[in-house]
Order: structure tokens, then sequence, then C-alpha cells
């Protein structure tokens, strides 16, 4: 009797054992023959699951260290092995390149175009957020309504009454629509934004800055074309900078008067006068503004004319002598305070590897340039579309006085770009100046490119 009693405790056993041991139950857990229910493993303190997974340890911050596809995970648990061949970075981002051609930022962040917008300095995406909101300087999402605020306190906006602020709020928040499509179209590096003349129309933008007036062009023009003879033998830098060799003045700025041209013109002349003569002036523009009687001082006007009207007069004062003030106003040329003259004009070709090689050898260049892509540049280099920025519309005098490359080396890619001095003071740009693709005629910059003759 007792032996029955002992084989029927063995058999007992066994059968609570195998339950334990079922392969169709160990999905459910650990038996536990107190609560006779399957039990899943606890939870560690950090949440992780600390049972054995199919066999590895766990490690000291209860992560698996258990490989994954094979590789192990790193230091901080997250897992180490190839995404599509490429590893994470020590933040855990994954570093491959994403569409093959674009690889991440430093932190982490993805470089490439977002629905072709350009990502800003710190790598955030520029484009607008549900179609409301663009990102500020920092990269963080702002309203239009924050963005505005911010605008004008960086420029020191004042408004007349709350009713002219909201009227200029609603202009910006169109302009920042513009924005959004010079990104969306940039084929460079340019950023575009909230500059000083974002709460402008186009209407007023093109009444109050832009002065480059093709129609006041001569029937009968006084200009001599350039000879390229001298040029076609001639090596071209990889880059070149007149400001690196005295040849360039400061940054002006032509405030609220259509001048442009006036600018364009004394920037060429202060250029050749110091290449050949050693000295740079600063000259005057109000000089031009007042008294060149072919153009139409704020209104526009045309270096061709300004070139001739400088010789017709005698020459051109010194800033110092005759001062900008923006207006149109009564002539009063001295010229007994003359510092430099001129007696001619020269028509640019429109090739820009022999405009670039006529620069190094010369001296820096009048042109015209559609202004449709200025209004909101920030800095980079500049690329619009042909259909935004149409290469025969110009309307904006400036000054070429460089060029130079933007290298791509993990893409093998070059983007060549002109220098160019504006007339808007030094918070616009890049510090005054204006980077735009040198190549293709990008805004019609080779156009109307000409110098004038010094003496």
């Amino acid at each position: 009797m007792k032996g029955v009693i002992a084989l029927m405790c063995v058999l007992m056993a066994c059968l609570s054992y195998g339950q334990l041991l079922r392969p169709d139950k160990m999905h459910l857990g650990v038996y536990n023959p107190e609560t006779k229910h399957y039990e899943k493993p606890l939870l560690g303190m950090d949440g992780h699951d600390q049972q054995h997974h199919s066999k590895p340890l766990l490690g000291m911050d209860g992560h698996d260290q258990q490989h994954h596809s094979k590789p192990l995970l790193g230091m901080d648990g997250h897992d180490q092995q190839h995404h599509s061949k490429a590893l994470l970075g020590q933040d855990g981002h994954d570093q491959r390149p994403h569409n093959i051609q674009h690889m991440l930022g430093q932190d982490g962040h993805d470089l490439q175009h977002h629905g072709r917008h350009i990502l800003g300095q710190d790598n955030h995406d520029f484009k607008k957020h549900g179609k409301k909101q663009l990102l500020g300087t920092d990269g963080h999402d702002l309203s239009h309504k924050e963005m505005f605020k911010a605008f004008v306190v960086k420029y020191n906006k004042t408004y007349e009454s709350p009713t002219h602020y909201h009227h200029r709020h609603l202009i910006f928040t169109q302009n920042m629509k513009k924005v959004h499509i010079l990104h969306h179209n940039e084929q460079g590096t340019a950023t575009y934004g909230p500059t000083k003349f974002a709460d402008l129309t186009e209407a007023e933008f093109r009444q109050q800055m832009l002065g480059f007036r093709p129609d006041l062009k001569p029937q009968h023009s006084n200009m001599k074309p350039v000879s390229t003879s001298g040029l076609n033998d001639m090596e071209l830098p990889t880059s070149f900078d007149w400001r690196e060799y005295g040849a360039v003045t400061p940054i002006k700025n032509q405030g609220m008067c259509g001048s442009c041209w006036a600018f364009s013109t004394t920037g060429n002349v202060e250029g050749q006068w110091a290449i050949k003569h050693k000295n740079l002036y600063s000259l005057s523009e109000q000089e031009l503004v007042d008294c060149d009687s072919t153009d139409q001082g704020c209104n526009g006007g045309l270096p061709e004319n300004a070139y001739e009207a400088i010789a017709k007069l005698g020459g051109l004062e010194s800033e110092q002598d005759y001062p900008y003030d923006g207006e149109d106003e009564q002539c009063h040329f001295n010229k007994s305070m003359v510092q430099v003259t001129v007696n001619g004009s020269l028509e640019l070709p429109e090739d820009e590897i022999m405009l670039a090689k006529w620069l190094v050898k010369n001296g820096p260049i009048s042109i015209g340039i559609n202004a449709n892509a200025l209004q909101f540049y920030m800095g980079g280099v500049s690329h619009p579309f042909k259909f935004l920025c149409n290469p025969a519309d110009l309307d904006h005098g400036m000054l070429i006085v460089g060029f130079g490359v933007h290298t791509y080396p993990v893409f093998k890619k070059t983007l060549p770009f002109w220098i160019v001095k504006n007339s808007w003071g030094e918070q616009w740009g890049e510090q005054g100046y204006y980077r735009v693709y040198r190549g293709d005629g990008t805004c019609g910059v080779n156009k109307m490119a000409t110098s004038c003759i010094v003496p």
C-alpha cells in the first residue's frame, strides 16, 4: 500500500513538471504553482524585460545584450547594427545617406532637401509647417504673428496706428508665402526670410528700391564694345575678389530712393580709378541723382547715361563734399571739387567666362539684374529658376566685385558664383553683398554689364 502511494506521488510530480515545460504553453510565461497561472517575467526598474532573451544575459542597465541580427548593442543599449548598411551615430541617429545623396548633419538631422525645401544653418527645415507657420532663425516653429513681432523688434519698425500695424502684418504674412516659394524653387544654397523689406508689397519695394531703367537707354549709344582678343589665352583663377586689393569702398545705403543705378555707377568708377591711380575715393551718388539730366534721380536711371553725364559735367565729387541724402534736389555741382574724371564707357560681353576674365584684368563691373530674389535674400548662393527670375527683366543696378566657387566635397559638385555689391546697407544679405550663381545667366546678371574708361 505504501508503495502504491509513493508511486502515485511520483506520477503527480512528473505531471506537474511536464505542465511547466509544455512547449505549447511556453509562450504564456512561467507556470506559478502557487497561483496556478502562467506569468510573464517582471520588468526591471527601467521598464525593460529582465528575462533571458534566447539565453543571453541582460547588461548592468537591464538592456538585452544579445545579438540583434548579429551586431551587439552599444554601451547605451542602442542597437549598433547596420541600418541598410549604415551605422548609427553616437546619439543613436542613423548616419546613412537618405535617398543616397544626402548625409545627416552633426546633430543627426537629415541635411537633405525636404520636398525641395532648403534647410537652415542649423540643419532645420525652413519649409512651412501645416501651411501656416515657418521656422524661426533658431529652427523652431513660429507663427507669422510671432515672426512679425520679432521682425518689428529686429528692424526697429514703427507704425502710425494699430490699423497700420495690422495692414503691415497682413503684407508680411503674404510675403512669407513668397519666401516659401523661393525656398521650394532654390537650386543653390540661398536662404530667404524676413529681411527689412518684408513688410513692403512688391509694388512698394519696386518703387522705393529698384531703379535700373533699360527703357532709358539711348537710341544711339556712345558705348564701345569691348574687345575680348586679349582675354582668350588668359587663365581664369578659381576665385578673385577686388575687395582684397583696395578697389571697393564700404557698403552704402541708398535708402528709400530708386538710385541703385547711381551706386552701381560710382562703384565702377571708384574701382577703375583706384586700380589705375592707386587712390580709392568714395564718390558722390547724390551728384548723379541731382545733376544727371538724362536719368531720373530717385525714379531710376542707367549707368550708361551716368558715365556720359560724368564726362559732360567734368567729373565726380567725393561723397564727403557732395553727401548723399536720398532725395531729388537741385544740382549744386562744384567742378573745383572734382576728385575723378571719366572719358568714355564700355559694353562688356555676356559670356560669363570672358566677363570673369575682364573683371580680373580690369576691375569691378556695373550690372543690371532681376531683383525678384533680392527682397527676401538672407545669404548663400542664389540660383532661382528662370520662371521666378526672368533674365530679360532687369530692374536693379549692382556691382560685381569678384567671383568664387562653393564646393560639395561629399558629392563632388561645385557651385560657381559672382560676388555682387549691393546698396541696401550692411544689414541686408551677406553684410551687404549678394552671391548669385555664375554660368547660366541667372537673373540676367550678364545681360547689361558695363564699365567706364578712366584717363
